[in-house]
């Protein structure tokens, strides 16, 4: 598996972000197509070296030239949505997107629909969190973790006037994530760079044992007196390391929940793959006995923060819910890793799980099981004891 890990020893920013990807191995040509594979007029994208303290770092530099449109999130969606870019990155961006807004919101008490993004007409904005994304799943990243986070002390300037650091949406963002305040007067953690961290990683402080494949080192804008400003990135791979991160992870997830006693069977049905194919990591259906004794279904939806729009939307539009309760949780998760198995009838798509003491683990998925088993005739059952059979003997 491969994984990444950012050491974020002066923070983390969108920039920092793209430098350090492009250091560890991202064609910087293929950032740079990133605004016109955006529609983003009048905006470049370089990469060039620059020196923070005694290091060499990438340093990436998004310039915006002439007037910007102001955009808020419904702008900033459509522009991700017909993006050239795979539909991985879109999906991860809107949800990097979705969770700044929600801050913002928040702490200015305002809502997400009014919320504008203020960096050069969210150019900037659009290139760090899609490129950010982008970058990492051409480098075939399949899980991310970080260090504990350094805020950094006094204040910055921003559109709002001038505010604390960090700022207020950063520490919205921020929170559940273990952070440090050290005594040095810098904004280290932009909103930017903290909505994206908060929204790809799996696990903060640590890493499992892996082997390095790569090294980036991305620079930050200006220099910082007491330390290097970059953000270093390590690439490996735990598997070719014979080590496995055996202590399941921790992940915030929301938990979304209305209860129906006035809708059709063929409606309430409908619920579950439409939020499957939205993003939700589950959704199910419970029945329920309800007021006046009238039977009624319980809709539960589990999905990423970030997604919390996209997920009552969908509830609102197909199902005559008027309320959709919220709560935002921890699911403690195995890792894992998606694996095809060899078998004597045919290859078999499979997840492959660690559990605590290190051992392992195998779910064939049953879409391919059943897809096998309607070619070759195969019962199911069997079918699946040749997977676990051929996968043992793999091992």
């Amino acid at each position: 598996m491969t994984i990444a890990y950012f050491d974020c020893f002066s923070g983390v920013s969108g920039d920092m972000l793209l430098g350090a990807l492009v250091g560890a191995g991202w064609p910087a040509e293929e950032l740079a197509s990133l605004p016109a594979r955006l529609g983003l007029s009048g905006v470049t994208v370089t990469a060039g070296r620059a020196r923070r303290g005694a290091l060499d770092a990438s340093r990436v530099t998004v310039d915006v030239g002439g007037a910007q449109p102001m955009r808020h999130l419904p702008q900033i969606r459509e522009r991700i949505e017909k993006g050239d870019v795979p539909e991985a990155t879109k999906r991860r961006a809107l949800s990097v997107f979705e969770r700044l807004a929600e801050a913002e919101a928040k702490v200015h008490g305002t809502t997400v629909e009014k919320i504008h993004f203020h960096e050069v007409g969210a150019a900037d904005a659009l290139i760090d969190v899609v490129g950010t994304c982008w970058g990492l799943e051409r480098l075939g990243v399949e899980a991310v973790y970080a260090s504990a986070l350094p805020l950094g002390r006094g204040s910055v300037r921003t559109e709002h006037g001038l505010l604390p650091v960090p700022a207020p949406a950063t520490a919205e963002l921020l929170r559940g994530v273990p952070v440090e305040m050290p005594d040095i007067q810098a904004e280290l953690v932009t909103p930017t760079g903290a909505a994206l961290l908060v929204t790809l990683v799996s696990r903060w402080g640590g890493a499992p044992p892996f082997r390095v494949r790569a090294q980036g080192v991305g620079a930050g804008g200006r220099d910082l007196a007491e330390q290097p400003n970059v953000l270093r990135l390590f690439l490996g791979d735990a598997d070719e390391a014979g080590a496995t991160d055996a202590a399941p992870g921790r992940r915030p997830v929301l938990v979304l929940e209305t209860a129906l006693d006035d809708a059709s069977p063929q409606l309430v049905a409908r619920l579950v793959p439409s939020l499957l194919a939205a993003g939700a990591r589950d959704a199910f259906l419970t029945p329920i006995q309800m007021k006046k004794g009238r039977p009624g279904v319980l809709v539960t939806c589990l999905c990423d923060p970030g997604q919390e729009e996209a997920m009552t939307g969908i509830l609102f539009r197909e199902s005559p819910t008027l309320g959709v309760r919220v709560r935002r949780e921890e699911r403690v998760e195995l890792a894992r890793r998606s694996v095809e198995v060899e078998t004597p009838h045919g290859r078999v798509a499979a997840k492959e799980a660690v559990l605590p003491d290190g051992s392992r683990r195998l779910m064939p998925e049953y879409e391919s099981l059943a897809a096998l088993s309607e070619r070759t005739g195969i019962p199911l059952l069997e079918l699946s004891r040749s997977v676990l059979a051929a996968w043992s003997g793999e091992r």
